[in-house]
């Protein structure tokens, strides 16, 4: 049975790699900050030290680092996105040999692309704020790991069940769930982007992939769900699926990490063909799994 050290086990994407590699037969043991029941307590800033006594405790096949932030200062970023994985890459190469490092990268490290045209693992970087330029220096501290058995899936949007008030759609339930019964109309930032929206099982499913390939897959794999969505399409499902009276109006403040993105749509042939993996999961179906949840 292979095993996997998964950092940042209790978050949106890391619970349902969780369960998907349980799912799948493998042995995971949880780490990080609240690694849940019978986890490894672990911060990854806290010193490449902290991951090496991590790494010889759990003796997995593979370590999977689906930690990291998402908004704060850029301190705050920096701190949880660049300095974290240079202490986990530092910590992972003093394991034994043979260890995987699959590490979760993010759709806003290519920042503005040509609208129409999927955006492939070849095309230039150019993220436009500091969560993506931080995520991307990540990114490029793995690339630039020699010796390392490495990947970095470079995951789109992920939707579906426990997405947090930080993602449109998690914002947009929760907002729903508290009109409901009044009607009252629910404010929202600008709606006019298209993105590519992958539901979360299927991002899980690509990180087992990844731990169970064979050896020599790429440095960097898109993940998403290959099509891109407005996301006034969004928002129009989740009222249909949520059979919600209220009106969602464009009244609020955009996401600092999306401004300047006027579209995406990933191409993954290259995990398609790295890993023998495929999205599954349609949009309705990831949004209908969301309003349940929070039901």
């Amino acid at each position: 049975m292979s095993r996997i050290l998964l950092v940042g086990a209790t978050g949106f994407v890391g619970r349902h790699v969780r369960a998907r590699a349980a799912a799948a037969g493998l042995d995971v043991v949880a780490a990080g900050r609240s690694p849940g029941l019978g986890g490894l307590p672990l911060d990854l800033t806290a010193g490449p030290g902290d991951v090496a006594a991590a790494v010889r405790r759990a003796a997995p096949d593979a370590v999977v680092n689906c930690a990291g932030a998402t908004h704060g200062s850029p301190a705050d970023l920096v701190r949880s996105n660049v300095v974290a994985v240079a202490n986990l890459i530092a910590g992972v190469a003093a394991a034994p040999e043979g260890v995987r490092l699959v590490h979760l990268g993010s759709a806003a490290e290519y920042g503005h692309v040509e609208q129409g045209t999927p955006v492939s693992e070849l095309a230039p970087p150019r993220p436009l704020g500091p969560y993506g330029v931080t995520k991307l220096a990540g990114t490029e501290l793995v690339r630039a790991a020699t010796g390392l058995d490495a990947v970095v899936l470079r995951v789109f949007n992920p939707v579906g069940p426990g997405a947090p008030g930080t993602t449109l759609a998690g914002r947009l339930a929760t907002e729903l769930r508290r009109a409901a019964g009044t009607g009252e109309d629910v404010r929202v930032g600008p709606l006019d982007a298209s993105r590519d929206l992958v539901d979360v099982r299927d991002v899980a499913d690509a990180v087992v992939a990844a731990v169970l390939a064979p050896a020599g897959l790429p440095a960097v794999l898109n993940v998403g769900s290959g099509r891109a969505t407005p996301l006034r399409d969004l928002a129009a499902q989740l009222l249909r699926v949520a059979g919600a009276r209220s009106r969602v109006l464009e009244a609020a403040a955009g996401s600092d990490r999306s401004a300047g993105v006027a579209w995406q749509r990933a191409d993954i042939r290259a995990a398609g063909r790295a890993l023998g993996w495929t999205p599954v999961t349609d949009l309705t179906t990831s949004l209908r799994d969301l309003w349940a949840e929070q039901k």
